[in-house]
C-alpha cells in the first residue's frame, strides 16, 4: 500500500490542477491572515458559536462553495460543487468553538507573523486553513471524484462533547455518505492524530441543610464531604499502561466564611487510551463520593443529611485507525513526498467520532507554531503555514480520489476546460 500511495501522490503533485491550487495558496497568504484575524475577533464560547457560524456561511458563499447553510446543531456547512442526494463525501472540518467564557475580552495583537489572542491557534489556525483550502480548490477550478463537504463545526471543546461531529455522523443523512474525514486542529506540520483519546467528564454535586458556622456547628458540610471524596479518588495509584489521567478541573461551594454551605460541586475529567480503564476510574469516583457522604451522614445529628448527585457531562469515545488505514497511508505518502516526518499522535479531537465508529478519520495540524493554548496568553506564529496547507491539500485530493480501499486516480484534463477534471481510468 505504501508504494502505491507514494506513486499516486507523486503523480498527483505533478498535475496542473494541483499546481494551480498551490499557486492560489501562495498568492492568498495575506487574505488568509486577514480572515484569521477577523474570525478570532468573533467570540465563540461553548454553546454560543452562532455568530461565528453565520460569518462562516457568508465566507463560504463568497468563496463560491455550494449550498452554504447551518444545520440543526449550528454547524456551518458547504460543498465544493453542487451536491446530490446520494453521492459519497469527503469531510474537511475545523471546530468553531473556543474554551473561553462569553465575557472574555478578545483583542488580537499582531507582532510580525505572530498573532496573540485567546483562540488565535485553537482553533483560529484550523478555521483559517479551512477557508484557505476551500478558496484554493474553488479558484483553481479543481474537480475531485468525490465531492468535498466543508464544515466549521460546533461543540469540540470541553462540555461541547463533540456535538457538531455527532450531528454530522450520527444524526443526519450525511453521515453514512462520508468516506473519510480530515479535521483541521491548531498548529503543527508533521503530526497526525490517528488514535482517539477517550474521556468521561462528570459534575459532582453534594447538598446539605446549611447553617451558621457557630450556632449550627456540627451540621454536615457538603464542602468537607466533597474534599474527602476528592482526596480518596485522587490518592489512588493511576495505571501507567494503559495511559490514564484524572483531573479535578473546578470546585465551587459556599457563600461566606461564617456559613455552613448548602451545596458544593466539582468537575472531574477521566481520560484513558482504554475504554475499560475509563470505566474502572468511573466506578472509583462513584465509590469515593458515596463513601464520603455516607461517612458524614452516619455522624449527622437531627439537622439533616447530605445528598449527592453525579452527572455525566461529557463522553468522548476512544479508538484508533487500523494499521492498514488508507487515509493514514495517504498522509504518510504525502509527508514522504514533501520530506516531512509523520508523527502519529493520540488526541481528543473531532476525529474521535469517526474513528470510534470504525471510519476513516484523522485530525491534522494547520501549520505554524503556537503556545499558551487555552490561556489568555495564547499565540500563533504563521511561519510555515503554506507548507502545511500544501500537505493538507495533497491529502484531500488523494483521499477524494480514492474509494476505501483506494483506487488509483486520475488523468489530467485539458487545460482549456472550465474545471480540472480528474476522472477514474
Amino acid at each position: 500500500m505504501a508504494a502505491s500511495a507514494h506513486a499516486r501522490i507523486a503523480k498527483l503533485a505533478a498535475m496542473g490542477g494541483t499546481h494551480r491550487a498551490f499557486s492560489r495558496l501562495h498568492l492568498q497568504q495575506q487574505r488568509v491572515d486577514q480572515l484569521h484575524k477577523e474570525l478570532v475577533g468573533i467570540p465563540a464560547p461553548p454553546f454560543l458559536e452562532e455568530k461565528r457560524a453565520h460569518w462562516f456561511v457568508e465566507r463560504f458563499r463568497e468563496i463560491g462553495l455550494k449550498a452554504p447553510h447551518l444545520d440543526d446543531a449550528g454547524n456551518a456547512l458547504a460543498y465544493l460543487r453542487e451536491p446530490s442526494a446520494s453521492e459519497p463525501l469527503l469531510l474537511v472540518s475545523a471546530h468553531l468553538d473556543t474554551v473561553f467564557p462569553p465575557d472574555t475580552a478578545i483583542t488580537l495583537v499582531e507582532d510580525g507573523k505572530i498573532f496573540r489572542a485567546p483562540g488565535a491557534c485553537d482553533n483560529g489556525a484550523g478555521l483559517a486553513a479551512l477557508l484557505a483550502l476551500a478558496a484554493a480548490l474553488r479558484n483553481a477550478e479543481v474537480f475531485t471524484d468525490t465531492n468535498l463537504l466543508f464544515a466549521a463545526n460546533v461543540g469540540e471543546e470541553a462540555e461541547g462533547d463533540l456535538r457538531g461531529m455527532r450531528q454530522i455522523f450520527q444524526r443526519s443523512p450525511l453521515g453514512y455518505r462520508i468516506i473519510a474525514s480530515i479535521a483541521l486542529e491548531g498548529a503543527g506540520l508533521e503530526t497526525v492524530v490517528s488514535r482517539a483519546l477517550g474521556s468521561r467528564r462528570f459534575r459532582i454535586t453534594i447538598t446539605g441543610p446549611g447553617g451558621h458556622s457557630w450556632t449550627d456547628a456540627g451540621t454536615v458540610n457538603p464542602v468537607e464531604a466533597l474534599a474527602a471524596a476528592i482526596v480518596a479518588f485522587t490518592s489512588a495509584q493511576i495505571p501507567v499502561q494503559p495511559r490514564t489521567s484524572i483531573n479535578i478541573g473546578q470546585i465551587e461551594g459556599g457563600t461566606s466564611v461564617t456559613s455552613i454551605p448548602e451545596c458544593a460541586s466539582a468537575l472531574v475529567d477521566i481520560r484513558s487510551t482504554d475504554a475499560q480503564e475509563m470505566l474502572v476510574q468511573e466506578v472509583r469516583l462513584h465509590r469515593a463520593v458515596e463513601d464520603a457522604v455516607l461517612d458524614r451522614n452516619r455522624a449527622a445529628g437531627s439537622r439533616g443529611l447530605l445528598r449527592y448527585r453525579i452527572e455525566t457531562i461529557g463522553n468522548r469515545p476512544a479508538g484508533e485507525l487500523k494499521r492498514d488505514s488508507a487515509l493514514l497511508a495517504t498522509v504518510r505518502a504525502v509527508d514522504r513526498h514533501l520530506g516531512l516526518r509523520t508523527e502519529d499522535r493520540i488526541g481528543s479531537t473531532d476525529a474521535n467520532i469517526p474513528i470510534s465508529l470504525g471510519r476513516e478519520g484523522i485530525a491534522i495540524g494547520a501549520g505554524g507554531t503556537a503556545g499558551g493554548i487555552h490561556t489568555l496568553s495564547e499565540w500563533y506564529d504563521t511561519t510555515g503555514r503554506e507548507l502545511a496547507l500544501r500537505r493538507i491539500l495533497l491529502c484531500i485530493l488523494d483521499a477524494a480520489s480514492c474509494s476505501f480501499p483506494a483506487r488509483l486516480a486520475h488523468e489530467d484534463a485539458p487545460e482549456n476546460t472550465s474545471a480540472q477534471a480528474w476522472t477514474q481510468p
